[in-house]
C-alpha cells in the first residue's frame, strides 16, 4: 500500500473538480507531476494500490470506497467525482507460473484478449452505474519492451486493440492514447533494458500528457 497517495490530498477541495485515476504503477509513477499540473484545476487523487489485472476492478473500487479517505472522511466517498481515469493491462497480459512468478515458457498469461474484453466491458458498466456524473477516461497500455520478464513485446498492442473494440460501444468514453505517445520515447525514457517503467523525463511528460486529456474534458 501507498498511504501517501491517499492522504496527500484528505478530501475534496471547494470549487475543485475530483479526478481519480485507477491504474498500474506507471500511474503511479506519474500522478505528483499530474497534481503539479493540475494544481488550482482540479484535485487529483490516486488509489493506494496497485491497479492490477482487469478483473479486480469491481472489487477494489468497492473497496477504496469504504477505507480510502478514513479517518478524515467518515463512511468513505461522500461527493462526487468529476473524471475518472482508468487502466488496466500490464497485470492482465503477463505470464505467471503456479507459484505466480514470471515465466514466458511455462506460465499462463493471467487474462486472455476475450477475458479481458468481457472484464473491462464489466467495469465500465460498473463505473456508469456508480459514478454516472464521473467523466471517463480509457488510458491505453503502455509499450512492452523486448526483454521483458514475464511479458511478451508486441502484447500491449494486442490488448489496446481488445480494449478499443469495447470501446466503441461507449463513445461517450474518452481514450488517451498513452501507447502512441510512450512508444516513440522508449529509449530515452524507459528505466532499463526490458523493464515496463519510466524515468522522472518519461513520468512528468506522461503527467502532461493525462493532464492535456483530463484538461479537455473538464
Amino acid at each position: 500500500p501507498l498511504p501517501d497517495d491517499a492522504s496527500h490530498s484528505v478530501g475534496p477541495q471547494e470549487g475543485l473538480p475530483n479526478v481519480f485515476i485507477y491504474g498500474d504503477s506507471v500511474s503511479q509513477d506519474y500522478t505528483e507531476d499530474l497534481r503539479d499540473e493540475l494544481k488550482n484545476e482540479a484535485t487529483v487523487f490516486r488509489m493506494f494500490t496497485n491497479g492490477g489485472d482487469s478483473s479486480t476492478i469491481i472489487k477494489k473500487m468497492k473497496a477504496l470506497q469504504k477505507s480510502m479517505f478514513q479517518p478524515n472522511l467518515k463512511g468513505g466517498w461522500n461527493f462526487e467525482w468529476d473524471v475518472i481515469q482508468f487502466n488496466v493491462g500490464l497485470h492482465d497480459l503477463k505470464y505467471l507460473d503456479e507459484n505466480r512468478k514470471y515465466d514466458l515458457d511455462n506460465g499462463v498469461q493471467v487474462s486472455s484478449p476475450k477475458v479481458y474484453k468481457e472484464n473491462l466491458q464489466n467495469a465500465i458498466e460498473y463505473f456508469k452505474k456508480e459514478h454516472p456524473k464521473a467523466k471517463l477516461i480509457y488510458a491505453l497500455t503502455t509499450p512492452v519492451p523486448a526483454g521483458s520478464a514475464g511479458r511478451k513485446e508486441g502484447d500491449a498492442v494486442v490488448f489496446n486493440n481488445a480494449a478499443l473494440e469495447v470501446l466503441k460501444m461507449y463513445p461517450e468514453i474518452t481514450i488517451n492514447d498513452l501507447y502512441s505517445f510512450t512508444k516513440p520515447h522508449m529509449n530515452e525514457w524507459q528505466r532499463g533494458k526490458g523493464n515496463v517503467h519510466y524515468k522522472e523525463n518519461g513520468s512528468a511528460a506522461q503527467a502532461k500528457q493525462v493532464a492535456k486529456v483530463i484538461k479537455s474534458i473538464l
